[in-house]
């Protein structure tokens, strides 16, 4: 395993429960930081709800690029598409 992907590996798995802490904050406060300001339930529920998913999409593509990275996973053994 190439040193590089060992630490791409591990950055992206540190950042995987830096994320999950994100989202759940975010879903008990009822507010999601966007770059300097915060999103909030009151702004509309549209807006909030996009900012939820678009963390919870990148929450699971980060985790997948961890252990595609540090498992030497093939990208055809777990995703139908490729």
């Amino acid at each position: 395993m190439p040193a590089e992907n060992l630490l791409v590996g591990l950055v992206c798995l540190a950042l995987v429960p830096l994320i999950a802490l994100r989202i759940w904050r975010g879903l008990r406060d009822g507010a999601m930081p966007l770059y300097k300001t915060r999103i909030g339930r009151d702004a509309g529920r549209a807006k909030f709800g996009a900012l939820v998913l678009l963390h919870v999409v990148l929450l699971f593509v980060i985790a997948a690029i961890a252990l595609d990275l540090l498992f030497n996973l093939e990208p055809g053994t777990y995703l139908p598409w490729s």
